[in-house]
């Protein structure tokens, strides 16, 4: 199963629906089911900057502590990669376009860099997976 690292708490945003696009500086040609993983670590800057965009949104995310990291958080769809949206959550240079996000329960993993293939006892949870 693939697997991409995101930092929090914008895999938090991810996987409960309300950011549909992850930034990245690189572009992808996969397509398909995408376990979410928390990446561990998580500045109080990068929290605060999250926190404030969420808010102008009208999301509230959970507080810094509150926030699992280091593991499986849930799972997306990558239906797409662009450069260029109208997303209020784009401003990389390259978008991954995601749908049916879901949380999952915290698996402990350590994460990796780009798109990775999750060792095999990560949870799937009905995910068909294409390679």
């Amino acid at each position: 199963m693939k697997a991409l690292s995101i930092r929090q708490p914008w895999a938090w945003l991810i996987v409960h629906g309300h950011k549909p696009i992850e930034n990245r500086s690189w572009r992808t040609t996969y397509r398909g089911p995408l376990l979410i993983h928390a990446a561990q670590g998580m500045t109080r800057a990068e929290y605060e900057d999250a926190r404030d965009l969420a808010e102008q949104l009208g999301i509230t995310i959970p507080a810094f502590d509150a926030l699992e990291r280091g593991g499986i958080v849930g799972q997306a769809t990558v239906t797409g990669c662009v450069d260029d949206s109208e997303s209020p959550w784009f401003f990389g240079k390259y978008g991954f376009e995601l749908a049916d996000a879901k949380p999952l329960p915290f698996t402990p993993m350590r994460g990796r860099l780009s798109i990775f293939e999750a060792p095999g006892s990560a949870p799937t949870h009905g995910m068909e997976t294409n390679g």
